[in-house]
């Protein structure tokens, strides 16, 4: 767990060094794709999820969390919202991500969040940086 979390921490300071103003954040590249800040958005939702599977795994098994990703960036409007603030969120899910799986109980990162054992705690973490680093690069 170390390595991902070593490698989240990483992977966050790298997209901050981007130069952000040069970003074009607003452009969808085409009616039905996301544009960079509602990538930005759904990198939110991907935290808030994953930060309640981190969580809840500490005392729970094989709970079911369903996550619409198209329907959850149009119901949240982040293509209307203010890069900075999208940002500051994104950073502060991700410290607490970052706390959670610290201090994480060792006796529970095998545990499984939806019934399917390849679907542990240690692997959702590594899988949620993996997952991070692709839509960041779409990014810059």
């Amino acid at each position: 767990m170390k390595d991902t979390i070593n490698s989240l921490i990483d992977t966050i300071e790298d997209f901050l060094k981007i130069d952000q103003d040069a970003v074009d954040w607003d452009t969808k590249p085409a009616p039905d794709k996301w544009s960079k800040k509602e990538t930005v958005g759904h990198l939110i939702d991907s935290a808030q999820i994953n930060l309640q599977r981190f969580v809840r795994c500490t005392y729970e098994e094989n709970f079911k969390l369903k996550y619409a990703q198209d329907e959850w960036v149009a119901a949240q409007q982040y293509q209307g919202a203010d890069i900075k603030e999208l940002l500051d969120l994104w950073i502060l899910i991700n410290r607490q991500i970052i706390r959670v799986l610290g201090y994480y109980p060792a006796n529970r990162l095998q545990v499984s969040y939806d019934g399917d054992s390849s679907h542990t705690v240690e692997w959702v973490a590594a899988d949620y940086v993996r997952h991070m680093k692709h839509h960041l690069a779409q990014i810059g």
